[in-house]
């Protein structure tokens, strides 16, 4: 090669270093706005002086009884849904939407992206466009939570929801979910990685690691505990019990339909406010479920949260019991025959379909680090009038339903961009 070729390769070579250098810092700068620390502390909560909602004189909905029942039945409007992480949430969410949306009630949203600041713990200060006493009906994006902050945002009648899972399936979700932006995961060299990890998790894991919150307890997490609490603490009973003080339905995503017939009849909605499309649910994955031994190390290392599923799980059945199981199977059936019939209306092919076949970008959902895995729909291109504007809406993904909803979304959009660019 000629010695001036030679030197402009050269040139080139370190031009595009020094490029790179600069654009890796950027990205991890860009991230460590978007990703803010971990706290494990509520030192830094909205100060006591500001003041808590102030919600509309005259405003009144019937009153909440301890027992989740309540007198008079008037549909319900001020909700707090916490959030958790891979338990049909996103589901959940697009139902919560679209009825605040049809109400024309106010949302307390987050600013700059779709979540809370999360990991960080939950305050009032995050919510877009906040001023001391702003008063909301609906809060539901990602969070942390922290009860009292949340508190001062809503009227004091207002109805507290989450949703549990199975922690051992929600672990394994949790895992293929996130685990590439997991770095303690990065070592695992198997093609089966979670067996892998279960296999001797403590060998992998450091509480203190980036991001590994996402792997063990992750509901407790989510809630504003501590993960990593000895199973054996009274404070475990003492946090399952307050979050039955605080919450007024605990749903369970493998009972998703009971849950939302137990929803509709607390909050006094329709038929037609909890119909719904499964969302963000992931793709069959090659490797094969959890099962026997590594079912029960999943369920071990995740005992917080599997202490706390098993409690909210017998008060469900409890509800149910209350709510009568015959009336039970027969709301059930008509959701689903609900359901049915706005599939054949509204889904092209009649069923989710791979990110990759999926026509409109408004219908493209978020995807994981490094994979298409989540599915998404087509919508039918002939729907009546009638139906169009459901259809889209039940249909619409969270991040675009939030840009449909007027969210400041910047961060999150630009991080989009930049995994487009790069391909991630």
């Amino acid at each position: 090669m000629p010695p001036m070729l030679q030197k402009k390769r050269w040139e080139s070579m370190a031009k595009g270093l020094v490029l790179g250098a600069l654009f890796t810092s950027f990205l991890l700068l860009l991230y460590s706005y978007a990703v803010p620390p971990l706290h494990t502390g509520l030192t830094s909560m909205t100060p006591d002086a500001i003041a808590p909602c102030s919600p509309v004189s005259g405003e009144s909905e019937g009153v909440i009884l301890a027992n989740g029942s309540f007198r008079g039945c008037q549909p319900r409007r001020n909700i707090v849904f916490m959030k958790t992480h891979k338990t049909a949430s996103s589901t959940l969410l697009n139902i919560l939407f679209r009825f605040g949306q049809k109400h024309g009630l106010k949302f307390a949203f987050p600013n700059g992206r779709n979540d809370f600041d999360y990991p960080a713990f939950f305050t009032r200060s995050l919510v877009q466009d906040y001023r001391p006493g702003a008063c909301f009906n609906i809060i539901c994006n990602h969070m942390r939570f922290h009860y009292e902050e949340v508190r001062g945002l809503v009227p004091p009648n207002a109805t507290f929801i989450t949703v549990l899972r199975d922690p051992a399936r929600l672990f394994e979700s949790s895992f293929h979910y996130f685990g590439p932006v997991v770095p303690l995961t990065w070592k695992l060299s198997s093609s089966d990685k979670l067996a892998e990890f279960l296999q001797d998790p403590d060998r992998y894991y450091d509480p203190n690691g980036y991001n590994a919150h996402y792997l063990r307890n992750l509901l407790f997490f989510d809630l504003g505990y501590d993960s990593g609490l000895d199973p054996g603490s009274p404070q475990v009973q003492e946090h399952i019990l307050e979050v039955e003080r605080r919450f007024h339905l605990v749903l369970l995503q493998e009972y998703f339909d009971e849950s939302l017939v137990l929803l509709k009849d607390l909050l006094c909605w329709e038929l037609e406010d909890v119909l719904y499309f499964k969302l963000n649910a992931r793709r069959d994955s090659p490797v094969p479920r959890l099962s026997g031994d590594l079912y029960r190390r999943a369920t071990a290392w995740n005992m917080l949260d599997a202490r706390l599923y098993r409690h909210f799980n017998a008060s469900f059945w409890r509800k149910v019991e209350a709510f009568g199981r015959e009336r039970m199977a027969q709301e059930v059936a008509a959701l689903r025959r609900a359901n049915e019939r706005m599939r054949r209306i509204c889904i092209d092919g009649g069923r989710a379909v791979d990110a990759a076949a999926i026509q409109d970008s408004a219908m493209q959902p978020w995807q994981p680090l490094g994979s298409k895995s989540i599915l998404g729909y087509n919508l039918k291109k002939s729907i009546g009038q009638r139906h169009q504007q459901l259809c889209r809406r039940m249909l619409t993904p969270e991040i675009q339903y939030l840009m449909d909803l007027g969210v400041n979304l910047w961060v999150t959009k630009l991080w989009k961009f930049i995994r487009d660019f790069l391909r991630w």
